[in-house]
């Protein structure tokens, strides 16, 4: 802008020659510019409460038609959104084979601390450790009126809780919402299913992750969105599982064992209808693992999968069976058992003495270890090898479970012959009692390999068929007659016809050699014997009896076999197999009769008859 001069010179020569007053000029042009400068602020102000009026229309505008448009529509619940960065929480739900939940997700919340931001640091400690009297009030203390800013206080809580908490009325104590993962059964299956944990997480979500069993095995599959929420069925039964667990739990107090396990199988599918570890532990509250120590003592390992154990005379089948599908002996073919036995510098003994020799059948029925050892040598080491090799006992399973490669069989480096002679008879080779059920479950299955699984329906591959149908009814015949009049008599469930054999086997010391007055005492069972559906594994650790004598017995037909009699009663209802005989059974008195006694709530104990 060029600014007018208020006192031109032309005009200030001109008003001078003409006698004017120059300062008039001045004065005049001040004027000029005082107005000039009025009607420009007038014509600004003007433009600002216009721009201010059209704002202020199109507010209220806008304001007038989304009142219009909410006042139109249907109310909805409002819908919360995390801005921060999306954890993925949603995890699909874990069944049994009937569909009914075993695993699922509660909405629930965390509490967690702003210390900078308390009104009363120690009355929040104070409250904080009568609500959660797992926590330390002098630890809050000094972390709310240290230098922390954030700080956990418990990842999940329940209703309860949280409520306490807010009533509290601290407001540097802060919730934030996840899910958890739920296992709505306590300790039932707890091996299986493992537990979970969280991953990554925030103050508004968490990761859920899987840490142990089916969980860990299945964790990404249970995380994948593709899935659609679609539950994963296991192949177990809830109810067959219960009823397991029990008898399982009173047996082992009944005979003062340390552990105990049980695994029921189908023999066509390799399902797993119910697997049990005991001591078990609730997934819900999953102990810490043991830093040192024997890892058997510990509630978290799966006797069942992670045990190796030398299984005994439950062995003895194997070679036998081998034998008959070479066509080396028959059922009725006589077998030297004299005994002892000498193997280089090594005696091997029985029991008892069978004298000179017993049929093939016998060596089954009476447990011999001399004739079983003459048998062995008649197959050879390298065929010895090969079927136990076949059967799946050199290999961890293949069971859908994170631990499973852990149950690496101890086979020996070295196969002298005194190797191939104490592996036929059940020492020298430490595997899983599902090792075992898998291979009595291949010779149940007319000897077509059998593949242990926790994932019920899934289409599988066919077997290799390890024994001739013929071999492997022989057998099956052979473990009837253990039943019927050899050491397992106790598991002759009237209508059920079962048939095993049972195995006591001295458990090994850490340090070398094997414990005089310790066992591992197991029976492997099939049942019915004349169309084999199901394989029973039971198998004590440390049992101890007392004799109707008053003597001490840990020999499995005293001990593991009244114990999976039971169960055997107590499971083959519900499993829907009726009884194949007419005989009055209210009539006969069993073994164990189950009945509540004072103790633990809810106990069940097995108790003898007399």
């Amino acid at each position: 802008m060029i600014r007018t001069p208020l006192r031109p010179l032309a005009r200030i020569l001109r008003a001078r020659e003409r006698g004017e007053n120059p300062d008039d000029i001045e004065a005049e042009n001040r004027r000029r510019r005082h107005e000039e400068i009025q009607a420009r602020a007038h014509r600004r102000a003007e433009g600002r409460l216009l721009l201010m009026a059209g704002l202020f229309a199109m507010a209220f505008a806008t304001v007038g038609v989304r009142m219009g448009a909410l006042a139109s529509s249907q109310p909805t619940e409002p819908r919360a959104e995390v801005l921060s960065a999306q954890i993925m929480s949603q995890r699909a739900d874990i069944t049994d084979r009937r569909g009914r939940v075993v695993a699922t997700n509660l909405l629930t919340h965390s509490v967690y601390a702003h210390p900078h931001q308390m009104v009363d640091p120690l009355g929040a400690a104070r409250g904080l450790a009568r609500i959660f009297p797992d926590l330390d009030e002098e630890r809050l203390t000094r972390d709310f009126t240290g230098e922390r800013k954030f700080m956990w206080i418990k990842r999940k809580i329940s209703p309860e809780q949280m409520q306490a908490v807010h009533d509290l009325g601290e407001p540097g104590l802060l919730f934030g919402p996840r899910e958890m993962r739920v296992y709505p059964n306590g300790d039932l299956a707890a091996h299986i299913l493992g537990g979970s944990g969280f991953g990554n997480e925030g103050v508004n979500s968490a990761e859920v992750i899987g840490i142990a069993g089916v969980e860990k095995a299945f964790d990404a599959w249970l995380r994948d969105p593709a899935n659609e929420g679609a539950p994963l069925a296991l192949s177990i039964d809830l109810t067959t599982q219960q009823a397991m667990e029990d008898v399982l739990y009173s047996g082992m107090r009944l005979m003062n064992a340390k552990g105990a396990t049980g695994i029921l199988m189908e023999v066509k599918t390799g399902e797993i209808l119910a697997m049990a570890s005991l001591p078990d532990f609730d997934p819900n509250d999953r102990p810490r693992p043991l830093l040192k120590g024997d890892p058997s003592d510990s509630p978290l390992f799966n006797r069942a999968v992670q045990g190796q154990y030398e299984l005994g005379s439950t062995f003895k089948i194997f070679p036998v069976a081998q034998a008959l599908d070479l066509g080396l002996i028959n059922p009725s073919s006589g077998i030297n058992a004299q005994a002892p036995m000498r193997i280089g510098r090594f005696l091997i003994n029985d029991f008892h003495n069978y004298g000179r020799e017993l049929s093939a059948t016998d060596v089954i029925v009476k447990s011999s270890n001399v004739a079983t050892v003459r048998i062995a040598q008649m197959i050879g080491v390298e065929r010895q090898k090969d079927f136990l090799e076949k059967l799946g006992l050199f290999v961890p399973t293949t069971i859908e479970m994170v631990e499973a490669p852990t149950g690496q069989p101890l086979v020996p480096q070295r196969w002298p012959a005194v190797t191939s002679a104490t592996v036929s008879f059940g020492h020298g080779l430490a595997a899983s009692p599902l090792h075992l059920a898998a291979a009595y479950a291949t010779i149940a299955n007319n000897g077509r390999r059998v593949t242990p699984t926790l994932v019920h329906g899934r289409q599988r591959p066919e077997g290799e068929q390890v024994l001739s149908p013929r071999a492997a009814a022989m057998s099956v015949d052979m473990l009837r007659q253990v039943v019927t009049r050899g050491t397992a008599r106790g598991a002759d469930v009237p209508g059920y016809e079962v048939a095993g054999k049972t195995g006591t086997a001295d458990k090994p010391r850490a340090s070398g050699g094997y414990y005089k007055n310790k066992v591992i005492a197991t029976f492997a069972s099939v049942f019915p014997a004349s169309d084999p559906e199901y394989v029973l594994i039971v198998a004590l650790d440390e049992p101890s009896t007392q004799t109707a004598g008053g003597g001490e017995s840990r020999t499995a037909g005293t001990t593991a076999v009244p114990v999976a009699a039971e169960v055997i009663r107590r499971i083959a209802p519900l499993l829907g197999l009726e009884p194949k005989t007419d005989e009055n059974l209210p009539s006969i008195a069993p073994r164990f009769e189950p009945r509540v006694e004072p103790g633990e709530p809810g106990e069940i104990k097995l108790v003898a008859n007399q």
